[in-house]
């Protein structure tokens, strides 16, 4: 284990004694440890010596988890620590309120040794990548009125920036939901073919060029960011979700849309293109062209290109994979059945350009195929 993550401090908050050793005993030989049995004494040591990550049970006497929670969120100086909440309860409410609160995620007890490094890990980079953008951010307008090879080199710095913010975040939404790497590998590549097929396309050529075409393909990968915050309980049930349910699950469009705005508002202005682009993915993707999409009920043009295109891209692979609740539908039937949504679910000239690129899909799918 390297000595940076040794340098990496991780707070265990538990009132059982036997789950803070388990918990050390996972975590003990990769971070440096310290634990805390109570809510006082966790904001004691929070305060004297503020970790990199807390591991916090809801569950204890006196200050319990969520009003721990709360005041770390309230002080600035502790606002950026990730708070990852260790319990059994499982109602949705439950994490809903958590998340609310400002809750990085939820691991329930009892806990997988795999689960709670996987979270642990992929939580200390989403925080160190955010830091080191906002240290970026702040130093940006010194580099440029100091010299305009200084611009040229942030700018690199920033193509870098937004690989490593997008490779964070979609570790992240992995460990939380059932996707793999390759629905994202699959679904950018599927984007960027249908913009290129499109660009000359006399309703896309003043909007499909290089820049933008590039733009979808790298932000492609956040359609689903906002699943971070669907509750354990919803996003990965095998089973038909309840109405209710359901409208929860609907929510991850808003909450992705909401995350990518809030960095658009930490970043300042260098990011504009780049994180409208992943908003509008986020946001739209599931909006349909005949209006009877969610969020909005946007109809037609009003839905923004590349929602349009990551739309088909992602019931593409949806069909073609296997999931908990149905087989891999085979090419030639998922593309019967994209067909059969033009002009309702898809744009129609979109549906188009997917049909005459069916081979190259076919292709792609087989290139990322799950288990390659």
């Amino acid at each position: 284990m390297s000595a940076q993550n040794k340098a990496q401090r991780v707070l265990i908050v538990d009132d059982s004694l036997s789950n803070i050793e388990l918990l050390d005993h996972i975590l003990g030989r990769h971070y440096a440890t310290s634990f805390a049995t109570n809510g006082a004494e966790a904001l004691e040591l929070v305060d004297r010596c503020p970790p990199h990550l807390v591991l916090l049970d809801v569950v204890m006497p006196g200050i319990d988890g969520y009003e721990v929670c709360r005041r770390l969120q309230a002080d600035t100086a502790t606002r950026a620590i990730p708070v990852i909440f260790l319990t059994s309860l499982d109602s949705p409410v439950d994490e809903e309120y958590g998340l609310s609160l400002g809750a990085a995620d939820f691991i329930h007890k009892p806990v997988s040794p795999p689960v709670v490094l996987a979270r642990v890990r992929n939580h200390l980079a989403l925080a160190d990548t955010t830091r080191e953008l906002r240290r970026h951010n702040e130093n940006l307008e010194q580099l440029v009125a100091e010299r305009t090879e200084e611009l040229l080199q942030r700018n690199r710095q920033l193509i870098a920036a937004q690989g490593s913010v997008i490779s964070a975040f979609c570790a992240l939404a992995e460990v939380r939901d059932n996707e793999t790497g390759n629905h994202i590998r699959r679904t950018q590549n599927y984007v960027r073919e249908l913009g290129e097929a499109l660009r000359g396309h006399p309703r896309f050529r003043n909007c499909l060029n290089d820049e933008t075409i590039e733009l979808m393909y790298k932000t492609a990968p956040l359609h689903d960011i906002g699943k971070v915050a669907i509750p354990d309980a919803v996003l990965l049930k095998p089973g038909k979700l309840t109405d209710a349910e359901w409208v929860i699950m609907k929510r991850h469009c808003e909450a992705g849309r909401d995350a990518i705005v809030s960095a658009a508002r930490e970043f300042g202005d260098g990011e504009g293109a780049f994180l409208e682009c992943a908003a509008d993915i986020a946001y739209c993707h599931h909006e349909r062209w005949d209006g009877n999409g969610y969020p909005r009920g946007l109809r037609g043009d009003s839905i923004p290109i590349s929602a349009r295109l990551m739309s088909v891209a992602d019931v593409y692979d949806a069909l073609t994979t296997k999931r908990v609740y149905k087989p891999a539908f085979s090419h030639a039937e998922s593309v019967k059945l994209i067909w059969e949504g033009r002009g309702s679910q898809f744009d129609p000239d979109v549906t188009d350009a997917m049909t005459a690129l069916a081979g190259r899909f076919e292709a792609i799918a087989e290139q990322y195929r799950d288990g390659e």
